[in-house]
């Protein structure tokens, strides 16, 4: 096991050069760059565009470089020093920008997946074992509608409700009166009071997908010989349920690891925005629209690293999970 992960960390080093070699490729396919966008917004808002200055800044952000040069320095400053390079936008270093969102992403996204697994678990073993029943269908009903309704719908109609019956200020993580202020157990109360709201949108379709994945494979593990076999020994139906079927049909649970890790830094996107959520959806957002290479093209490689770690996590998970999974063979 320890060579498997050992190659496996290995194979890790020429993907992820090829893959931020690709996202670096992909943002610069547009046509123009981060001062192009930069005229066009000025040009449109009526102001005066300086070509020497548009020209001097071309030369300091050494846009005018060719691809290969561009994505040299790069890499380079990213490997030598860490330096993930600086933002146009915000004119400041991406390493700040970046780790300066991942504390209310990591948050957010840690406590939907607590939510998908505590909800989806019990409701998908119940629908499989009580298969066709009123609750079934009511669960399986409730899982389509997930499914159907968009996040950003589900977002402005839970934002509206919380308003409009509980009084409660939406959008954010944190009322008005305690934005800046020190950390205090009135403003954990009032951050909790704004946390469920994404925390329900966000793990809504991932909670209906997963009951529903969860159903289908414990409902055919169900009927297996081996089951049998365990019920005939006298075994209590739940203990035949939890120590045998249930192990084989959690690999669904366990295998989405490999992009549940990306998911916590880029999250959901439009819900973020819409929810005016201080994550790092929104920050990459804005720098695929402005072109803002460098910061645009960290979050890809983060994201590429972190589907990386994630699928070797799933892989070591699935093999303690499933029996049948043996990676020193």
């Amino acid at each position: 096991m320890v060579r498997y992960v050992l190659r496996r960390i290995l194979y890790m080093i020429p993907t992820l050069f090829g893959m931020s070699l690709i996202a670096f490729l992909i943002i610069q396919l547009p046509p123009g760059d981060y001062l192009t966008s930069l005229v066009a917004n000025m040009t449109s808002n009526g102001q005066t565009v300086d070509p020497a200055q548009i020209a001097k800044l071309r030369q300091i952000y050494g846009l005018g470089d060719p691809f290969y040069i561009q994505y040299g320095k790069w890499i380079w400053g990213i490997i030598s020093r860490g330096d993930f390079g600086y933002s146009f936008e915000w004119n400041q270093p991406v390493a700040r920008l970046i780790w300066s969102s991942m504390g209310a992403t990591l948050l957010i996204s840690l406590l939907s997946l607590i939510f998908v697994w505590a909800v989806s678990l019990p409701i998908g073993i119940y629908s499989a074992v009580r298969r066709h029943s009123f609750g079934d269908h009511v669960f399986t009903f409730v899982g389509f509608l997930g499914l159907a309704v968009p996040n950003f719908i589900l977002a402005l109609t839970l934002m509206y409700l919380a308003y409009r019956y509980f009084g409660q200020s939406v959008g954010g993580l944190s009322s008005p009166q305690f934005e800046g202020a020190p950390w205090s157990f009135a403003k954990l109360i009032d951050l909790l009071s704004h946390l469920w709201i994404p925390v329900v949108i966000i793990g809504a379709s991932g909670t209906a997908a997963l009951i529903r994945i969860l159903r289908a494979n414990l409902t055919d593990e169900l009927h297996k010989p081996y089951v049998v076999t365990a019920r005939a020994k006298g075994l209590p139906e739940h203990r035949v349920i939890l120590r045998y079927p249930l192990r084989i049909a959690l690999n669904p649970f366990v295998s989405a690891l490999g992009w549940v890790l990306p998911h916590l830094v880029s999250g959901a996107t439009i819900v973020a925005i819409v929810l005016n959520l201080p994550t790092a959806g929104p920050l990459l957002f804005k720098a695929l629209v402005s072109q803002d290479m460098y910061l645009a093209g960290s979050f890809i490689l983060v994201l590429s690293a972190l589907t990386l770690v994630g699928m070797l996590i799933s892989d070591l998970l699935l093999a303690a999970l499933d029996p049948r999974i043996r990676y020193d063979r």
